[in-house]
C-alpha cells in the first residue's frame, strides 16, 4: 500500500499519476466509490471524502484501515490532509476530522510508502 497525503489542490493525484503510471481508468473516487471500489481499485483519490460519506450515512470506519489492508494491500491511497489548522466548531466536523486521522495513522502504520505532497512535490516520510 502506498499513501499520499498533503493539503488540498497540492498536486497529489498528479504526482501520484505520474509517479507510479497511473491512468484514469485505474482511479476511483472517494467521493462516489463504494467499499467493493476499494478493495478492488489500483488507486483511490479523496479518501477523505469516502471517510466523510460513511459517517454521514451513519457508517464506522474504525476497522477501514484493516479492511482495505486485508482486502486490497497493494492500493494507493490519495487522501487530504485535514488535521491541521483551525478545530472545526460543529462536532460533525471535529468527528470526520478525527476519523480521518484515525485512519490514515493506521494505513501509514500497514503501508510500505507515505509520501507528503507539496506544491506537486512529494518527500517521502517512510
Amino acid at each position: 500500500m502506498i499513501l499520499i497525503i498533503g493539503g488540498a489542490y497540492q498536486g497529489k493525484q498528479s504526482y501520484a499519476s505520474k509517479t507510479y503510471n497511473l491512468t484514469d481508468p485505474d482511479w476511483k473516487d472517494g467521493q462516489t466509490c463504494t467499499m467493493e471500489d476499494l478493495k478492488t481499485a489500483k488507486a483511490v483519490h479523496h479518501f477523505h471524502s469516502f471517510i466523510r460519506r460513511e459517517l454521514d450515512e451513519g457508517g464506522s470506519v474504525r476497522d477501514l484501515a484493516e479492511i482495505i489492508w486485508k482486502e486490497n494491500p497493494d492500493l494507493i491511497i490519495v487522501t487530504d490532509e485535514v488535521g491541521y489548522g483551525i478545530v472545526p466548531m460543529d462536532a460533525k466536523d471535529r468527528e470526520w476530522r478525527e476519523a480521518c486521522g484515525r485512519v490514515c495513522t493506521k494505513l501509514a502504520a500497514h503501508a510500505a510508502q507515505v509520501v507528503r505532497v507539496c506544491c506537486g512535490i512529494g518527500t517521502q516520510l517512510k
